[in-house]
């Protein structure tokens, strides 16, 4: 087989997917690899289905798990299920160590073992080993995950804060400034026009300190009323439109005397 390709020559072997309870998983997870977990009975009876059972073996019943070692059933039906309009295969994935001194690195090997043929699901059989078994499980399922522990003294670590610094000092801050509410728009043109009665221009920072209005809600009056400067000496502030000075007759008339 060279590298990068799949092995095929194992593809037309016919296989069985086993589901097997979990426990009995954790069991084979444990076991070496020279170790025989179990047997599989077949029994043919003439016009019926053949009969196929699991049978543990002694030496895997003996080992200790890792989370549990509770005995468990030795014997199990396969129920077997017959695949139709569905094609499973079997891969075997071998992983090859990095080599420094090597030109050309070997890369990992795939190799298809087999084709399914036939899915089974193991059915404990009833003794009196699954009994205790599932009683114990359900047992443990009614052990509550959390509990109620008694504290003598506060524990700091986890005393709870009604707030945080910094949203209280938000907070606080907001509640100190208020929040700005939109006036009238006859009343804010009017607290415009005195305004510039005073000062032929102002910034917007100005003008919202005067009127007490949102800055978006006061531009948008002011576009209707006052033209934003772009140009030296009085760039970024707003100056009353011809139209609304007060003060032009005034000039206009200075000038002709």
């Amino acid at each position: 087989m060279s590298g990068g390709s799949l092995d095929v020559s194992k593809a037309g072997n016919a296989l069985w997917l086993v589901k097997v309870p979990k426990y009995v998983a954790d069991k084979w997870d444990n076991a070496p690899g020279s170790l025989d977990v179990g047997k599989i009975k077949v029994t043919n009876t003439p016009g019926k289905r053949p009969d196929i059972s699991l049978h543990l073996s002694e030496a895997v019943l003996c080992l200790e798990g890792e989370k549990n070692n509770e005995p468990i059933p030795k014997s199990f039906k396969l129920d077997v299920s017959h695949f139709t309009s569905q094609t499973m295969v079997a891969l075997s994935e071998q992983r090859m160590s990095y080599n420094p001194d090597a030109v050309v690195q070997e890369t990992d090997k795939l190799a298809i073992l087999g084709k399914i043929s036939q899915k089974l699901e193991c059915r404990p059989i009833g003794d009196q080993v699954y009994m205790d078994l599932k009683k114990q499980a359900i047992r443990k399922a009614h052990i509550p995950t959390r509990q109620v522990q008694k504290l003598d003294k506060v524990v700091q670590n986890f005393k709870p804060i009604s707030d945080h610094k910094h949203n209280i000092e938000y907070n606080e801050k907001k509640k100190s400034e208020g929040k700005k509410a939109r006036d009238d728009k006859d009343a804010v043109m009017a607290m415009l026009f005195k305004a510039f009665e005073k000062h032929q221009y102002y910034n917007i920072k100005d003008l919202v300190t005067l009127t007490k209005q949102p800055v978006v809600y006061l531009k948008e009056i002011l576009k209707e009323v006052c033209n934003y400067n772009l140009k030296h000496p009085h760039k970024n502030m707003w100056e009353l439109k011809p139209e609304y000075r007060h003060y032009k007759e005034q000039e206009d008339n200075e000038t002709n005397k």
